[in-house]
């Protein structure tokens, strides 16, 4: 088992969790995720590291309620335990001295955005950093990725806060500004991803993307996470999740994504119900 250290609730239904996983957090590295089992009859599902501590043993996770299970996880509080926390998988970003870095988080993705611009700017970068969401009430650590940015544009779509607008206009407006920009990394929502790309392939600047919201397993074996790159198959679990935003079929990645909607609308139904009459969930 593996204890639940701290909750934090960051927002209304995004939330922090710190286990102690002392074995994880002594491989951890920025990009990758683990999988968490609440219990004997709970899924698997992979979460994005969102920092570590090697010291304390610790690995914090950052997670939306959407389905079921991240419903049935926000349940638990401190010194609450989970049956399985494995990791770390998948491949770490590549990190190494680019130049000038754009760091580009939608919505809770700034959790995952966070330690990659810390190991861009300790590897020498000049990071420049664009955090957005649709309004105010669904933004934070903005001063977790300012301490680790030398200079953070905040978006809302509504305007509530920050410069009103999405995260590909500042983006757009820096590479048309003739600014001097080596490498992108874009994480968030899937629509949000292939956007960013679409804004930076016509000047040329690599762009890397984390397709960890297809993910499912986490281990390749269930084939949900298959991707088309350079239109080669790829599994965002085992060969990502960082790929060339450039490469990705997004139509494709799209369509895969919605595949499951209804089951994951009617799973999420039923827990609710079996929570609301006292059954055993």
């Amino acid at each position: 088992m593996y204890k639940i250290l701290r909750r934090d609730d960051l927002v209304s239904n995004i939330h922090l969790f710190k286990f102690d996983a002392p074995m994880v957090a002594r491989k951890a590295q920025a990009g990758q995720f683990v999988v968490l089992i609440i219990g004997e009859k709970g899924e698997r599902i992979p979460l994005t590291i969102a920092d570590w501590d090697r010291d304390e043993g610790s690995v914090t996770v950052v997670f939306m309620e959407a389905g079921k299970t991240t419903h049935e996880l926000a349940t638990l509080g401190t010194g609450d335990s989970v049956l399985g926390f494995s990791g770390p998988s998948g491949l770490a970003t590549h990190v190494e001295k680019f130049g000038t870095v754009v760091c580009v988080a939608g919505g809770f993705a700034v959790a995952t955005v966070v330690p990659i611009a810390r190991a861009l700017k300790v590897a020498g970068n000049r990071v420049i950093s664009i955090m957005g969401a649709r309004n105010k009430e669904l933004l934070f650590w903005e001063d977790h990725l300012g301490a680790v940015s030398d200079r953070l544009i905040v978006t809302t779509d509504d305007g509530s806060y920050g410069r009103k607008g999405l995260v590909t206009e500042p983006l757009k407006e820096m590479l048309e500004g003739g600014e001097k920009v080596d490498r992108v990394i874009a994480v968030g929502p899937s629509v949000m991803m292939k956007f960013c790309s679409k804004t930076t392939e016509p000047f040329g600047v690599k762009t890397i993307v984390s397709l960890n919201p297809i993910m499912v397993d986490g281990t390749g074996m269930c084939g949900c996470c298959r991707v088309s790159v350079g239109g080669v198959t790829k599994f965002a679990c085992v060969d990502g999740p960082d790929f060339d935003g450039h490469q990705v079929d997004w139509d494709l990645l799209l369509n895969r994504q919605r595949a499951y909607l209804e089951q994951e609308k009617e799973s999420l139904e039923r827990w609710e119900c079996k929570c609301r009459s006292g059954e055993e969930v």
